[in-house]
């Protein structure tokens, strides 16, 4: 059975169009319905909260049936459902309840469609990029025009734009076939006898912390450039420079991953998370050094996702992966996504943003001492991927 490409690729579009039309706006239309700081952070703590049950309530669900995209269908359909409840109310509790119910469904689709998408390629796992740079694609073109949009436009706008993109998520699910389950030996190793490997724990541990310095980035960087007078286009055009740089280093993922091994990809990413951060800790005067902070993107996400998706790949074998790309999304961007929204609009104002991402960048610090000692120096059944 050939690959299905483009059906894979258009869900990604839609879902990091999503993502695009979510992350940077979302947050100032917060702001424009009357929430302080803190209330945002919290809002979007609970975006983290759910990250960390969801998955992998609905990895184990899926493992367990062999049904992983009738899960994504499924938990497209009331990801769309239950956010169109925006469009409805009104005060915190409401925005409250709703951001968990559409939370919940909604961080059970992707890392369901990585295993997915990995089970379709099967030996082809290097042309995992060629497809996930369509989310960078949907990414940008969500962002500059809802960018451009909000010049002219209400940020009241946002909930529907969004919902749209959502239901159109789970249209393209519908049209994407299912992969053959596999028929695993009860022999296998057991997902408790993984966990208590260092490397996976350490490995978990870089990903929380690199999630944790990024979480402010995803709350409050459009809040931060509008304080320092940035138009929402500029805004916009930031956004898409960052994941422009992303697909590039998608496209040539592949060259790269021939060539170096994930381990020192994922250390190299990581010292670039360093610098990244005290850019836009510092520098948000200067465009041009907030221009190439932005373009560090491409390591710091792209570099550390893709080397994150193989590593979860070579850790957890077909017979946990569904759950393993679970634990990742759960911990990572669940934990250290919630834990880093928490503080961050907890201390926005009262110690200044300046200082918000310089915690950030010494979170990547710590994330670069684990990474070094302990990720990639197991012997490697396989040297292209460890190294």
């Amino acid at each position: 059975m050939s690959v299905p490409y483009w059906r894979l690729s258009g869900f990604y579009f839609f879902y990091f169009a999503t993502v695009g039309g979510f992350i940077p706006y979302w947050s100032l239309y917060l702001k424009d319905s009357g929430f302080n700081p803190v209330e945002i952070g919290e809002l979007s703590a609970l975006l983290g909260a759910t990250r960390i049950v969801a998955p992998l309530l609905w990895g184990w669900i899926a493992d367990r049936t062999g049904k992983s995209l009738r899960v994504i269908r499924w938990a497209a359909f009331f990801t769309a459902l239950f956010f169109s409840g925006f469009l409805f109310i009104q005060g915190y509790v409401w925005f409250a309840w709703i951001s968990i119910a559409f939370s919940f469904f909604w961080n059970a689709a992707l890392p369901q469609f990585e295993a997915v998408t990995l089970a379709h390629l099967k030996n082809e796992a290097h042309r995992y990029s060629q497809i996930r740079l369509w989310g960078s694609i949907g990414f940008i073109v969500a962002v500059l025009g809802i960018g451009k949009a909000l010049d002219h436009q209400s940020s009241a706008i946002l909930p529907a734009v969004i919902s749209a993109l959502m239901l159109l998520i789970w249209l393209v699910s519908l049209i994407t076939p299912a992969t053959q389950a596999i028929k695993h030996q009860t022999a296998a190793v057991g997902i408790l006898h993984i966990l208590k490997k260092p490397e996976v724990l350490a490995f978990l541990a870089v990903n929380m912390l690199l999630q944790l310095a990024h979480a402010p980035y995803y709350v409050f960087y459009s809040i931060y450039l509008k304080h320092f007078q940035y138009s929402t286009s500029l805004t916009g055009l930031l956004w898409a420079l960052a994941v422009l740089a992303e697909i590039v280093l998608f496209i040539y993922m592949r060259r790269l991953l021939l060539r170096f091994s994930l381990r020192n990809i994922l250390l190299f990413s990581i010292l670039l998370g360093i610098v990244r951060w005290l850019l836009i800790a510092w520098c948000v005067d200067y465009l041009w050094l907030l221009v190439f902070a932005q373009l560090l993107h491409a390591a710091t996400f792209a570099g550390v996702h893709v080397a994150a998706i193989h590593l979860v790949h070579h850790y957890f074998g077909d017979r946990h992966q569904g759950k393993g790309q679970a634990l990742y999304s759960s911990l990572s961007y669940g934990l250290g996504g919630m834990l880093g929204s928490y503080y961050s609009g907890y201390y926005w104002e009262s110690l200044g943003s300046s200082f918000i991402y310089s915690i950030a960048s010494v979170c990547c610090g710590m994330a670069f001492i684990i990474a070094y000692f302990w990720i990639g120096r197991e012997k490697p059944q396989n040297k292209t991927i460890l190294g």
